[in-house]
């Protein structure tokens, strides 16, 4: 059977989903490994979203939280609001308090990507915020490290990410992820779905 790799994630302005597709074309470039998009329900009216200026939303299906316990691995994506997690997938997450309750997370995999404003806003702390989550459900938290090689020790361009996953600075939104973020969040995709067939293999 084939290592089913869930991307789901929040996306505003577009920069995470971005980096949610490239994710996916790195997990399905694993042998036997099927990745598939999911965006989380959107709590802002089409009004409040007119007025903040966001494109519509893509075809991306809409996840429920019961549809989490589908997937071998699941990758989390989203927007940094003060340095953690945009509301709206913190509302997904809270959700979640059923399969919480009989751990139907436990032992999954799971990786963690961002987009923050500004340099200085978040692109640490927002994983580490959202770990917790992580952590109340039993998965395992699987971070990129420094298996990315010389891409992870650039210091010549702006580039976003971290040990901790993939990230993009999106600035005044008109920033798109470059080719060594898109390539970071390629790499995500393709070593935590690798770790999922692996477990799923050994179980």
């Amino acid at each position: 059977m084939a290592t089913k790799v869930y991307i789901v994630y929040y996306s505003m302005y577009g920069h995470v989903e971005r980096l949610a597709q490239e994710i996916k074309k790195g997990a399905e470039a694993v042998d036997g490994v099927e990745a598939k998009l999911w965006q989380v329900p959107e709590t802002l009216s089409d009004e409040i979203l007119a007025k903040m200026s966001a494109p519509p939303k893509t075809d991306a299906p809409v996840i429920t939280p019961n549809d989490l316990t589908e997937a071998d691995g699941i990758i989390f994506g989203f927007p940094t609001r003060f340095g953690m997690m945009a509301a709206q997938f913190k509302a997904f997450m809270d959700s979640t308090g059923g399969l919480w309750k009989t751990q139907a997370l436990a032992g999954k995999p799971a990786g963690i990507f961002y987009s923050t404003g500004s340099q200085g806003g978040g692109q640490e702390t927002t994983a580490l915020t959202a770990i917790t989550q992580l952590v109340h459900h039993g998965m395992i938290f699987v971070p990129v490290g420094y298996t990315f090689g010389d891409g992870m020790f650039e210091m010549e361009n702006i580039k976003g990410g971290s040990p901790y996953g993939a990230g993009t600075f999106a600035g005044d939104g008109s920033r798109q992820p470059s080719e060594l973020e898109l390539g970071l969040a390629f790499h995500q995709g393709k070593h935590i779905a690798a770790i999922a067939k692996r477990l799923k293999g050994s179980a």
